[in-house]
């Protein structure tokens, strides 16, 4: 999909950022707005979607005003246009996506709609006074086949993007153990032993244990699992589902487990501390979509020993610290159109998180192979993944924590403040002068 930055400079200065969708489930634009009010120092309006709020960084900032509307591509970029005429401003397109790649998983490619959106979307992002773009491939798509010159301004995290410390950990696990405590089913490897109100020894979590002044990590906790989704059709969710179905199983075999063996004495010895060579999982799914429902009823049918699910939606506070506080996060985005990145793989790396993704045409533009991260094309290779990565979970997980470590590296040096300052603003500023001239 793609958004509109239409800049411009009267007395104070003044840029209106146009997201076509949930300004909360925008992030990049929220970081766009922040960039124009900070590093530009320009007041911004924001017209989006309504829904989910955004970050608040972004809703205290006294330069940025929010207008929540409805705002589909076209033909709000043809209305952007022509308000940037009208109003002798510069109009630049900030490309994502394409907005007809996404219809067409709806009404299809040979869609007569799907054809005259695309040359409505082409023809008038052809008049735009500047462009970016989230991917190489894409900017080669855009010069090749739309006649767009665009910049590439990768997505980067923001600053509150990193890891948790330890205090936040235990203070987030206090905040979601209800959601924790509550499985799909009538009981799991992680809601047995814990009440409807989460454990009974408020300084004691699933994961932490607060003892005077010290918190520490639990030595046979749970390892956590973190994607996030907007349950769309572009991620094909079952890939997951039947990975950790997998993950299960071989696990079950490696400990020559039989298939009627009762879980409860499982679950009991861990609960007594007892620790094995593989850990269970939690997975949790943060965000919203039209699928979801879809999903729950699946995982629901699963018998699973040594891993659970929990779907939830965090703060744009506590989302961050959720990733911070991960082991792994995984991705199942595989773009529409084939050029754009997951922006919630960029949000992962911010927080220290290696991630393993499905492999598709342009992703490795983000995810280093081996580096910080792997890539899967199937739910077998996952599994693969899984079982070679928490092996001796949490001390003896040699590739985990090589992974880890060329996150960490990588994070260090990528931020989006860095990116936009030598990206953006210089294209911004040359837009501004020529429109102006």
């Amino acid at each position: 999909m793609s958004d509109k930055n239409e800049m411009k400079i009267g007395r104070r200065g003044r840029a209106a950022v146009v997201v076509l969708g949930d300004i909360g489930r925008s992030p990049r634009m929220q970081y766009h707005a922040l960039s124009l009010a900070c590093q530009a120092g320009l007041e911004v309006d924001i017209v989006a979607y309504g829904g989910s709020e955004p970050h608040a960084a972004l809703l205290q900032h006294q330069s940025i005003h929010l207008h929540r509307m409805n705002p589909p591509s076209v033909p709000t970029l043809v209305a952007v246009k022509w308000a940037s005429c009208l109003r002798h401003s510069a109009f630049v397109v900030d490309w994502h996506n394409f907005g007809y790649t996404l219809l067409s998983l709806t009404l299809g490619r040979g869609s007569s709609f799907v054809t005259i959106y695309r040359w409505i979307e082409k023809h008038y992002g052809r008049m735009a006074s500047g462009a970016f773009c989230v991917t190489k491939a894409m900017q080669h798509e855009l010069d090749q086949n739309w006649g767009i010159k665009a910049t590439v301004l990768y997505d980067q995290p923001p600053e509150f993007f990193r890891p948790a410390s330890i205090e936040e950990k235990h203070e987030l696990f206090c905040r979601i153990s209800e959601s924790l405590s509550q499985p799909f089913g009538i009981q799991d490897c992680i809601s047995y032993g814990m009440t409807g109100t989460g454990e009974s020894d408020p300084n004691s979590t699933l994961f932490t244990i607060h003892t005077g002044t010290n918190i520490i990590m639990k030595q046979n906790r749970p390892a956590i699992i973190v994607s996030s989704t907007s349950w769309t059709p572009d991620e094909d969710f079952s890939i997951l589902l039947e990975a950790a179905l997998m993950y299960d199983r071989r696990v079950a075999g490696l400990l020559n487990e039989d298939d009627v063996s009762d879980e409860e004495i499982l679950w009991n010895e861990i609960c007594n501390g007892k620790q094995f060579l593989y850990p269970r999982l939690l997975f949790i799914i943060t965000g919203k979509g039209p699928e979801k429902d879809k999903y729950e009823q699946k995982i629901r049918k699963l018998k699973l020993k040594r891993v659970a699910f929990r779907t939830m939606w965090l703060t744009a506070e506590d989302y961050p610290l959720l990733l911070g506080s991960a082991d792994l996060g995984v991705c199942l985005h595989t773009s529409s159109s084939g050029l754009d990145l997951p922006m919630k793989v960029v949000d992962m790396f911010g927080c220290g998180l290696p991630v393993c993704a499905v492999s598709y045409s342009c992703i490795e533009e983000l995810v280093e192979i081996n580096r910080t991260g792997l890539l899967f094309s199937s739910s077998s290779e996952l599994a693969d993944q899984l079982m070679m990565l928490f092996k001796g979970f949490p001390h003896e997980c040699d590739a985990l924590s090589s992974l880890r470590e060329g996150v960490l590296a990588k994070a260090s040096s990528a931020k989006w403040v860095t990116g936009w300052d030598e990206n953006a603003k210089p294209l911004l500023s040359e837009v501004i002068s020529q429109n102006f001239s």
